[in-house]
């Protein structure tokens, strides 16, 4: 899968499609999560990148309220609904992400009528790279401009988070959308997540001769499901139990005394989300201070907090990230929501083709399937593209 949109590939697919031209092409990149995970819903901070895999949409509006979606993959059929009939039981699979955009836009007032809408995508689903989220800031990126609307970045970030929340039903934060539209070349997003102010942090690899490797292992999650949902309320529990609104109230300082008022578990959730916290704020520290090269640690000793205390990874995220690490990389960790998806190294550029042969040799031994490796770069945020 070639990680660049070619956005008059995208646009001429919609005419084949459809018969006739779009009125432009929209495109929203996934993200890595540098550090900073699970902290979003908690009102704290995280620090993520747009990477250079988008996922793009043609769109041409229509004079009545019907709406035709069709995604490049699959069978690329044409999935048809009635924009004024729109309702949780008509956006199912894959149209739940553009329709649920879509209807958040519809209630806030905006008069999206009908649409005709080709998806393409280069995000791998299922990754914890936010190829939900790339939908969603490319949609809302495209109906923003289309309808005239005038909504701010920030009013978008919350359009996508509210379709992911109410109409995909996973209960994230503000992480993914903030990463897609707000982010530029060569920079990181310092993020607040309970006042959405964010800052561009330079994360400029190339110039340290270094790079990002992406481990996709194949194993896929669902956030609307299982063990996010799960860890989330373990989040609620311990901030009401220690009284506080969220756990970013909560320092280094008060963990001794909240072991005490919690059970083992929800302690160990909330030790990692205050302790990650830390680690985001130290990451920033660091990248201005000494550059890329010095934040491994801080990368690594993630990975142990998500693992140990949230525990949200799996063999396989384990396994990638203690190889790249037994061959040299200077930091690792699972990025993204956890319970699969994928594993993050930095490496020097020159070590690229070392570690890679390593995971999969790694991989193979202990007969997991074998992992998608790829190098990321820090990238622009959502745009019109064509």
């Amino acid at each position: 899968m070639s990680a660049t949109i070619d956005a008059a590939q995208v646009g001429a697919d919609f005419t084949r499609t459809f018969g006739t031209a779009p009125d432009g092409v929209w495109a929203a990149p996934g993200r890595v999560n540098l550090i900073g995970e699970h902290t979003d819903y908690n009102e704290g901070f995280v620090l993520p990148f747009a990477i250079d895999r988008a996922a793009a949409v043609a769109i041409r509006l229509r004079d009545d309220s019907t709406a035709r979606l069709v995604s490049s993959y699959g069978e690329q059929l044409v999935v048809e609904v009635d924009l004024d009939t729109l309702s949780h039981d008509t956006m199912t699979g894959w149209t739940a992400y553009p329709l649920g955009v879509v209807w958040v836009m519809r209630q806030m007032g905006i008069a999206i009528g009908g649409f005709d809408l080709y998806l393409h995508s280069t995000v791998p689903s299922g990754a914890g790279l936010s190829s939900s989220a790339a939908i969603e800031c490319a949609v809302a990126t495209a109906f923003n401009e289309l309808e005239n609307a005038g909504l701010s970045l920030n009013e978008l970030v919350l359009v996508g988070q509210r379709a992911e929340n109410e109409v995909v039903g996973a209960p994230t934060g503000i992480l993914d959308q903030s990463a897609s539209l707000l982010s530029t070349d060569g920079h990181a997003v310092f993020l607040d997540c309970r006042t959405q102010e964010s800052s561009l942090v330079p994360l400029d690899l190339a110039a340290a001769g270094l790079l990002i490797l992406v481990v996709d292992t194949k194993v896929t999650h669902a956030h609307a499901t299982g063990g996010y949902a799960a860890r989330r309320a373990s989040c609620e529990l311990g901030a009401e139990v220690l009284g506080v609104a969220a756990l970013r109230d909560i320092a280094a300082a008060d963990l001794p005394e909240a072991a005490g008022l919690l059970d083992e578990e929800t302690f160990r959730r909330v030790r990692h989300i205050v302790t990650e916290n830390q680690r985001v704020l130290d990451t920033v520290g660091v990248l201005g201070d000494a550059g890329p090269a010095a934040i491994g640690a801080l990368l690594t000793a993630s990975h142990a907090s998500m693992r140990d205390d949230f525990e949200i990874s799996c063999p396989e995220l384990d396994l990638a990230v203690d190889t790249a690490l037994a061959q040299g990389a200077l930091g690792a960790r699972m990025t993204g929501g956890g319970f699969g998806g994928s594993a993050i190294a930095l490496i020097p550029v020159a070590d690229e083709a070392a570690v890679s042969a390593a995971v999969v040799r790694a991989f193979a031994d202990a007969g997991f399937t074998a992992p998608d490796i790829f190098a990321v770069s820090p990238a622009p945020g959502a745009r019109k593209v064509s």
